[in-house]
């Protein structure tokens, strides 16, 4: 059990016995009264987000959230199937508990598995993935005159991203997998 002190952003609780992790947290303390930890959580398995009030000596459920590595395989309508690294075990995850990780998945990339009482619930990505381009417009001598220097280019995984006017089709472009953007061409 938790005290409302050890409530930090990343923190894993139980809510009516659902996963929930801590994505934002803010203490206050109201003159001579106890202080009330108000957090912002997100459902682990459905992506839904709330706010919840925490007071004084109240305790709170630690989630027994363990992590195991697996490797994504395909998409069959709305479930996505990976393949546990070690076991080969081959589980599903739905759109709606991956979110827009969806847009980042490609054959046989490597994700971290959020495991919930045994139970897969999520995936959390790399930090920076690779992936190819297969459409960009050509970059236009000039084209900076009017102080755009990134154009539109498509990925393999279909997302559109800004990117210089350096890259071209086929070439390989690190993402950042948190903002959605172009890191740097590999």
């Amino acid at each position: 059990m938790l005290e409302i002190n050890s409530l930090r952003a990343g923190v894993y609780i139980v809510l009516d016995g659902e996963p929930f992790v801590i994505v934002k947290h803010d203490f206050i303390k109201m003159g001579r009264g106890k202080g009330v930890m108000r957090v912002t959580v997100k459902n682990l398995k459905t992506g839904q987000t709330l706010e919840k009030s925490f007071k004084g000596q109240e305790k709170i459920e630690e989630a027994d959230i363990s992590r195991s590595k697996a490797n994504y395989l395909y998409n069959e309508g709305s479930e996505y199937f990976f393949m546990d690294s070690v076991s080969y075990d081959q589980f599903f995850v739905t759109d709606k508990q991956l979110g827009d990780k969806i847009q980042y998945l490609k054959e046989n990339l490597e994700v971290d598995v959020l495991n919930f009482n045994s139970s897969p619930i999520s995936v959390e990505l790399p930090k920076k993935i690779k992936l190819e381009v297969i459409s960009a417009p050509p970059g236009v001598r000039g084209d900076t005159a009017q102080g755009s220097v990134t154009k539109k280019v498509t990925l393999e995984t279909d997302q559109v991203v800004d990117a210089p006017l350096f890259v071209n089709k086929g070439d390989k472009v690190v993402i950042n997998t948190d903002t959605g953007k172009y890191v740097s061409k590999s």
